[in-house]
């Protein structure tokens, strides 16, 4: 009998391998509309509550990433995100900050699908002129009730949906008497993301535009190669450059 390790790997390898083909005709048509904006000098914004902010947080500032990329942060991890209005409070304190412009791109991510933070800040954005992106979990998602007062769903609202193909719970491997363990939306939604960048990137280098890419700070040279990337983008980065 495999272990649950040895369980957790093959489900989650199978699981990753199909949420590529469910996801390659999404990223596909993704890829110019977030290249476009970067090439126009426009940054992608992301956002997570609660453990979907670890998924959101991926691509920000990330060796081998965009550099353009930024977040929209939650400073209480989630703990209130089903407080009405909370979530639109905090993408309007973020957008007087940071800025969210019209032909923009916005990542919400959330398993559920559910919570009320992560539909005010998509509803927000799209009120704003931006394209809103959902990653979230379509299986349970579509069978779990809204807490949002709008009573519709992240992939309701969103322009175009991301499904990390995970299942009602996350988690997949049986313990014992219905016990689950070893959960996936982390590990399928962090890899969407990264397959999502590099469209982008493929998109940006076949259309002849530059590659803003960070390097990673422990290379010779890359702190200052990050900081001269990040000169474009001063006042709209919510993670400061080394």
């Amino acid at each position: 009998m495999p272990s649950l390790a040895e369980s957790y790997h093959a489900r989650a390898n199978d699981l990753l391998a199909a949420a590529w083909t469910t996801n390659a005709p999404v990223i596909a048509h993704l890829a110019p509309v977030i290249g476009a904006s970067i090439a126009r000098g426009g940054v992608v914004h992301t956002f997570g509550s609660g453990h979907s902010e670890l998924i959101s947080r991926e691509i920000i500032g990330r060796a081998g990433g965009l550099v353009c990329v930024t977040g929209i942060i939650d400073p209480t991890g989630g703990f209130i995100e089903n407080l009405p209005g909370y979530g639109t409070k905090l993408v309007e304190r973020y957008d007087r900050q940071y800025q969210l412009l019209p032909g923009e791109v916005a990542i919400v991510i959330s398993n559920s699908g559910k919570n009320g933070s992560p539909i005010d800040v998509a509803l927000y954005a799209k009120q704003k002129g931006l394209t809103v992106v959902a990653l979230t979990c379509l299986a349970m998602s579509q069978v779990t009730p809204s807490q949002h007062a709008s009573g519709k769903r992240l992939f309701e609202v969103a322009d175009r949906v991301l499904d990390n193909g995970g299942v009602p719970g996350d988690a997949i491997v049986e313990v014992a008497d219905g016990t689950m363990a070893g959960p996936t939306s982390t590990l399928i939604g962090c890899s969407v993301l990264n397959w999502l960048m590099l469209a982008v990137v493929d998109w940006l280098k076949a259309a002849g535009h530059p590659l803003p890419l960070l390097r990673s700070q422990n290379l010779p040279g890359a702190i200052e190669h990050n900081r001269a990337l990040g000169k474009k983008y001063a006042g709209r980065l919510s993670r400061q450059l080394a």
